[in-house]
């Protein structure tokens, strides 16, 4: 099997080494237990030598992708720094995974490799995930990609993508697993220190309110939300800001923030929570109280559905000072 990773002009080294590095690992586990290596793996691009991180590394290429015939699986790693100008310094390899796709490659990207897949087309009216920072970003340059908020692993028609830094590697190992078996993927995860079942990075995203939709009336409401979401805000109440109805309101306001008023209520609360629980001495149920909730269990149940944690592995795992549980 061929395992393709193009190195995009001016890439980001730490998404382009990982599936080259993981995959030659799979082969000398399969040597090493008698088994014949299974993989191919080579660094493919525009040139021979490719600049990473802005300069800051060379990589040589083992093919050029105009070369590329053929290739079982190809990753996108990320662009490094400004998605447009990543975008712009490869556009010339854009018909290339186009034509691999259309003739039967694989097609995995990484982090914010999404955007150079989303480039080709293949990606609209199907499920795509990218870093968690880039998502809104995405969302307005793709509107037809259906990108999954906070997924570690998006799988369709033979297309992956990966979710955001580290996030990259459970696809990685995901995709070994795949074409050998578990037990070399469980090796590779304990050779790099990997969590091999994590499934989602909403542990690690920061929430920050859609703000360039251009609808003045929202944004006063987002600033009243965030201002004062320890109170009791009642969706008729948060209308009346604005002096519109409740159903126009909630239209407007999800068109607006991609969220219903009561998500983004929730979103900055357990916001504000995630930064108690980090910084403070403050026990959960003060926390709880601090934000704006009064029962215990529905403070729980929202924090694990936005975080994907409970408050208390969420203090456990960021806590930034000394704390009793």
């Amino acid at each position: 099997m061929v395992v393709s990773v193009f190195v995009p002009e001016y890439g980001v080294i730490e998404g382009i080494t990982p599936p080259f590095r993981a995959f030659n690992a799979a082969n000398e586990f399969l040597e090493n237990i008698g088994k014949k290596p299974k993989f191919k793996v080579e660094y493919v691009g525009l040139n021979q030598y490719v600049p990473a991180n802005n300069g800051e590394y060379t990589i040589k290429t083992d093919r050029l992708l105009k070369d590329v015939d053929h290739t079982d699986l190809l990753f996108i790693p990320p662009p490094y720094g400004a998605m447009q100008r990543g975008i712009e310094a490869n556009q010339e390899a854009i018909p290339y995974f186009t034509r691999l796709y259309k003739n039967g490659s694989e097609l995995a990207s990484l982090c914010s490799g999404a955007f150079l897949l989303a480039e080709t087309g293949l990606l609209d009216g199907r499920k795509c995930s990218t870093h968690w920072v880039y998502i809104d970003e995405f969302r307005a340059k793709y509107p037809t990609v259906a990108v999954e908020d906070g997924a570690i692993i998006t799988e369709h028609d033979n297309i992956y993508s990966s979710g955001g830094a580290s996030s990259l590697w459970n696809l990685v190992l995901y995709l070994v697993e795949k074409y050998s078996d578990r037990e070399t993927a469980v090796m590779i995860s304990k050779v790099f220190a990997l969590d091999i079942g994590r499934d989602s990075q909403a542990a690690f995203a920061i929430f920050r309110g859609q703000r360039n939709h251009g609808d003045s009336g929202i944004e006063q409401v987002q600033d009243h939300i965030e201002k004062h979401y320890e109170d009791k805000l009642t969706i008729e109440s948060l209308a009346t800001l604005i002096n519109t109805g409740r159903r126009t309101f909630e239209r407007r306001f999800k068109e607006a923030t991609n969220n219903t008023p009561v998500e983004y209520i929730q979103r900055v609360r357990i916001e504000a929570a995630k930064k108690f629980l980090e910084a403070s001495r403050k026990n959960v149920s003060e926390v709880m109280f601090d934000v704006g909730y009064t029962d215990t269990k529905a403070f729980r149940d929202v924090f694990k559905k936005v975080t994907g944690i409970t408050p208390i592995e969420y203090r456990n795992k960021f806590a930034k000072v000394a704390h009793e549980v």
